[in-house]
């Protein structure tokens, strides 16, 4: 398997060197789905059956800082600055986790900030949102669930490139084990179409150490009480 990924990826993800485990399981879902002869309807694949889901996105540009309540109002029926809405499908959630604090606690010792998941899930509830910078301007966009997976991955990466070196956010994500419901972040024409909306744990992925150098560990359930895991280096 592992030459057959050395082949596949074109040396891109290799024996000898690490990649970053997020964009492997990418790229890995993706390819596995062309090689069943997958196409872009859901049903087409074991692969897209298992884990895509479907979301709304809604984007409007940003208004300009400097226009009046007035020109605001005006710009708002322009269709530069009308919200727009499509339907985009997922193979996985991906979650912003906050930024690690710049200064130390009174102990002089670093703070590991804490959040639940449900705080990072709130991106998809359709009312929080999102500014993205882009080369020659910034978009507002906000999301909804509207298909949920039977099952869910969720992604944050804990890498962030600047000009000198790959930092790493330590910020720990408090992950329930079982029954995370999503209910609130479908849509609410959405709802009733599905039967289940909470998910158990069975698998996650941990980075340990630095960025340069770290290991990435699996730990995966493997008896039906949900109480043992099983670690895979």
């Amino acid at each position: 398997m592992l030459q057959a990924v050395v082949i596949c990826s074109e040396k891109k993800y290799q024996i000898i060197k690490q990649s970053d485990a997020n964009e492997f399981l990418t790229f890995l879902l993706n390819n596995l789905h062309v090689a069943l002869n997958g196409t872009n309807k859901t049903p087409s694949s074991i692969i897209y059956k298992t884990f895509r889901g479907r979301m709304r996105v809604f984007t409007r540009k940003v208004l300009p800082v400097d226009a009046s309540d007035e020109a605001r109002r005006t710009l708002l029926e322009t269709e530069e600055f009308r919200e727009k809405v499509e339907e985009l499908p997922f193979l996985k959630l991906t979650m912003e986790l906050p930024p690690p604090p710049l200064y130390r606690d009174e102990l002089l010792q670093n703070v590991i900030p804490q959040v639940p998941l449900g705080t990072l899930l709130s991106k998809f509830n359709g009312s929080t949102e999102k500014e993205f910078k882009t080369y020659n301007a910034n978009f507002i966009k906000r999301f909804e669930l509207i298909r949920l997976p039977e099952y869910l991955i969720v992604a944050y990466s804990r890498f962030e490139k600047n000009r000198f070196f790959v930092e790493k956010n330590p910020t720990i994500v408090n992950f329930p084990i079982s029954n995370v419901d999503l209910f609130d972040c479908l849509a609410e024409d959405a709802r009733s179409l599905h039967k289940f909306t909470t998910y158990d744990l069975i698998c996650n992925v941990v980075h340990d150490g630095q960025p340069e150098g770290g290991s990435s560990r699996v730990q995966v359930i493997h008896n039906e009480n949900g109480l043992n895991w099983k670690i895979c280096m």
